[in-house]
C-alpha cells in the first residue's frame, strides 16, 4: 500500500512522468534558468511537480543493487553501503529544477552525513567535466555516477523511476529497497528531511 504524506509537510501522492528538455549550461552568475524555474514561468522544459510517494515496508520488494564510475573517476557500489539509508538523485547539469534544488540537497546531505545516510547522484546526460563544473558552481560535495554511456543505474531502477523524470530523488531503506520517491524538484527541505529521518528510524 502506498500512503500519503502529511498535508503540512508533503504534497499529495501522484504517479506521473516529467520530461525535462535539454537546455544549455549558462555561465552567468545569476543562473537565469534556475531563477526562471523558481518563478514558475515554465519555459524550455516540463518537470515533475514535487509529488511524493512513500512505499510501505511490506510493499517494497527486493533490494536494488547498482554501481558505476563517478565524475571524479572513483567507483560507487551500493552494496558497500548496506545498512545505510541511500538518497539517490537523478539529474543533469542543464536541468533547471536540478539547479534549483542543488543547494537544498547538499544541505540535507550535510545534515545527515553522520547519521547513517549517504547521498549519491546519478547523472543521466553529461560527461564528467560538466558534472564537475556543476559540483563546483553549486557546492555539491557528494559524488554522482556518470550513467550516460551505459544507462546501467537507470536500468536498475526502471521499475521504480520513470525514465524521463528528471529530477527524481529516491530514498532507499537500510536493506536497499525504495522507500520513497520525490518526482520533480524538492519543494521543501522539510519533506526530504522527514523522509530520511523516518527511514533511518525504521528497525533494521
Amino acid at each position: 500500500m502506498r500512503r500519503r504524506l502529511a498535508p503540512r509537510l508533503r504534497a499529495s501522492v501522484a504517479i506521473g512522468i516529467a520530461v525535462a528538455a535539454v537546455v544549455s549550461l549558462g555561465a552567468c552568475t545569476s543562473d537565469p534558468l534556475a531563477d526562471q524555474y523558481r518563478a514558475g514561468s515554465g519555459k524550455n522544459y516540463v518537470a515533475g511537480d514535487g509529488t511524493v510517494t512513500e512505499i510501505d515496508i511490506e510493499d517494497r520488494g527486493e533490494a536494488i543493487d547498482f554501481s558505476g564510475t563517478t565524475e571524479s573517476g572513483g567507483e560507487f557500489d551500493s552494496t558497500e553501503h548496506a545498512g545505510d539509508v541511500l538518497v539517490v538523485n537523478f539529474w543533469y547539469a542543464g536541468c533547471a529544477p536540478c539547479r534549483a534544488e542543488a543547494a537544498d540537497l547538499e544541505s540535507i546531505n550535510q545534515e545527515f552525513s553522520d547519521d547513517g545516510a549517504t547521498f549519491i547522484g546519478v547523472n543521466v546526460r553529461d560527461q564528467a567535466a560538466q558534472a564537475q563544473a556543476f559540483d563546483e558552481k553549486y557546492g555539491v560535495t557528494y559524488p554522482s555516477i556518470m550513467d550516460l554511456e551505459s544507462g546501467a543505474v537507470q536500468l536498475a531502477f526502471a521499475g521504480k523511476v520513470p525514465a524521463n523524470a528528471v529530477p527524481t530523488t529516491l530514498v532507499l531503506d537500510k536493506q536497499g529497497r525504495v522507500a520513497a520517491r520525490i518526482l520533480g524538484q524538492l519543494q521543501s527541505t522539510s519533506i526530504l528531511e522527514t523522509l530520511v529521518r523516518d527511514t533511518l528510524a525504521e528497525s533494521d
